[in-house]
């Protein structure tokens, strides 16, 4: 497909994160685009003030007209049913429809590309390694699966020559792509409804690792069954972070390359899990050329990812933070990094579950995750693109947890319960629509205290 011949984009799930990224990205470029999303979002509607109209109903009359024609390109999310009455009538017709990974497969083909892959921290790391290319003046665009902070968008720079794409594993999308300088973060089990079970998702990334030929441009953390430049923090490995200290909130540490050491670097997320995925883009982008000083500056500039870590509230007697952790491992990072910060101290953790099957597949660990805080609220679980499934209900796994100050709650009653605790640490975990509530939950907090 020739990119440059398509005039007008449309969107069948334009709101999705992923997918509001291509939007801004084709909007950018002079492509006429337009879109259909469910739910009406910050999201929707940051992208129609960049004039793209947007639809929340299944609606064949609500394509525009001018879209008719052969220089539609029309991209489809796999979160979208097949009996989408938009999307059937438009595959009826013949238009090119794509998926999202497709789409950026051709996008970065004729890019160098930088793709980050990982059951957890793809995002953080490709914000990180796009930060630090823009910001070392490299013509680069990145195209990240959460809001940075620092640009308040999902897309940094509008670059023609270099791409950072997160590689997503979900649907086995990031075999689309075509990366010169890759990352394998992790390679949990996740995604088992897709998958079935963990063997099958360690062979899919084994593949994706398979497509960088020269593994010296592949990088992994330490403790992956792969080849690949390594990757650890206080352990032994190519790229190493030690002499880990904290001020002020911060991270200082040292990193030993394989022919440096690169002294008092400063970095602000908290969490050994964030630690590490500093230091592979880091390692990413120092492979690629850029200096360290440049690479100094922007990783003590970086603030973070909207939903990953995110501080709400930060006073000496009231935190509160918002983290789109949807999986065990993640939120055990959450914990591990709750704990670094404010120890000895009582942490509420209110979690959404992120599908039916996700939360049937894991359940004992999501019990063993959320046991390890001090007092939990669970919502019901979020069933996304699911239908639900008999037994499986956060009743169900409230019942697994071990800790006993622990509550299944209403979305309705859920603030006045925030209210009763004690605690003043509180987290919001989930990828549901949780984070739709995080201001509601903050101006309460805040009247409250």
């Amino acid at each position: 497909m020739n990119l440059a011949q398509i005039h007008n984009v449309y969107f069948i799930g334009i709101g999705g994160i992923g997918m509001s990224a291509l939007a801004r990205y084709f909007k950018s470029i002079g492509k006429n685009v337009a879109g259909y999303d469910k739910t009406q979002t910050e999201l929707t509607d940051e992208l129609e003030t960049l004039g793209i109209a947007i639809h929340f109903e299944d609606a064949i009359e609500s394509i525009p007209t001018e879209f008719y024609t052969e220089n539609t390109l029309v991209i489809v999310t796999p979160a979208v049913p097949v009996s989408h009455s938009e999307w059937n009538y438009l595959l009826e017709r013949n238009y090119q429809i794509k998926k999202r990974a497709e789409v950026l497969g051709i996008i970065t083909k004729n890019t160098f590309c930088f793709a980050v892959a990982g059951t957890h921290g793809k995002t953080t790391t490709s914000s990180i390694l796009g930060h630090i290319l823009y910001e070392s003046g490299s013509d680069v665009t990145s195209f990240i699966g959460g809001i940075v902070e620092n640009y308040n968008s999902n897309l940094i720079g509008n670059g023609k020559t270099i791409t950072v794409v997160e590689a997503d594993e979900f649907d086995r999308s990031f075999l689309h792509l075509h990366p010169d300088i890759a990352c394998i973060t992790s390679m949990d089990a996740d995604h088992l409804d897709i998958y079935g079970d963990k063997k099958a998702i360690e062979d899919s990334f084994e593949e994706f690792a398979d497509k960088v030929s020269d593994k010296s441009q592949l990088f992994v953390t330490k403790n992956l069954p792969l080849e690949g430049v390594t990757v650890a923090v206080n352990e032994e490995a190519n790229y190493k972070a030690f002499n880990i200290r904290i001020e002020n909130g911060n991270y200082l540490f040292d990193v030993q390359t394989p022919k440096e050491i690169i002294s008092n670097l400063e970095f602000g997320l908290p969490g050994k899990h964030n630690l590490t995925n500093a230091l592979m883009a880091l390692a990413m982008a120092k492979t690629f050329g850029t200096s360290n000083d440049a690479i100094a500056k922007a990783l003590k500039s970086f603030k973070g990812i909207k939903r990953r870590f995110s501080y709400q509230i930060k006073e000496k007697n009231l935190v509160y933070i918002d983290d789109y952790a949807h999986h065990p491992t993640e939120i055990n990072a959450v914990h591990q990094a709750v704990s670094e910060l404010y120890p000895n101290q009582k942490v509420l953790a209110i979690f959404q579950p992120h599908l039916f099957s996700r939360t049937r597949d894991f359940g004992d660990d999501f019990a063993k995750s959320l046991s390890a805080f001090d007092e939990v609220i669970l919502l019901d679980i979020y069933p996304a693109r699911e239908l639900p499934i008999p037994g499986i209900t956060s009743k169900w796994l409230l019942d697994k947890m071990t800790i006993l100050d622990k509550k299944l709650v209403t979305k309705e009653a859920l603030i006045p319960t925030i209210l009763q605790s004690d605690a003043k640490i509180i987290v919001t975990i989930g990828a549901g629509d949780i984070g739709e509530l995080v201001p509601t939950i903050k101006k309460a907090l805040n009247e409250n205290f």
